[in-house]
């Protein structure tokens, strides 16, 4: 069975002055899309990805769609920061991975249709610019009314 769930990124604090914006596609076919700069507020991304799977087989679903990358077992999503997400005056080149991982059934079946899986990440670095790489300590999806 597939359906559709909605998911939303919150960057925490993330540094001013700089684009952040959710990829879509993958590879160099790519575009980045609700581009935002980052102004002492935090940032927030909406999107919906699918959701596949035997439950009796499979421990964990199994996610696809365009904002989808990575392997079976460690799918993430993309935040795309300064010149990876289209912005000419800025010295970051930086991307955010968000990990898909630690979504589980009883997750998905507690969602509603007024209810998404929300997750907060740092949006500055230990280096005091964006953060980038694989999101660690990564606290998860929790769940969050619409």
């Amino acid at each position: 069975m597939e359906s559709e769930i909605t998911l939303q990124i919150v960057l925490t604090k993330p540094t001013p002055g700089v684009v952040f914006g959710l990829q879509k596609g993958s590879g160099n076919n790519y575009e980045t899309l609700q581009r935002q700069i980052s102004a002492f507020t935090d940032l927030s991304f909406r999107f919906t990805v699918k959701v596949k799977g035997d439950r009796a087989k499979e421990k964990f679903p199994t996610f696809s769609g365009s904002y989808v990358q990575g392997p079976s077992g460690s799918k993430f999503v993309y935040i795309d920061i300064g010149t990876y997400a289209g912005q000419s005056d800025t010295p970051w080149s930086r991307r955010l991975k968000i990990p898909l991982t630690g979504i589980t059934w009883e997750d998905i079946d507690s969602l509603s249709g007024d209810s998404m899986l929300e997750t907060n990440v740092p949006g500055t670095g230990r280096d005091g610019g964006p953060n980038c790489a694989t999101v660690k300590p990564f606290k998860g999806w929790v769940l969050k009314q619409l």
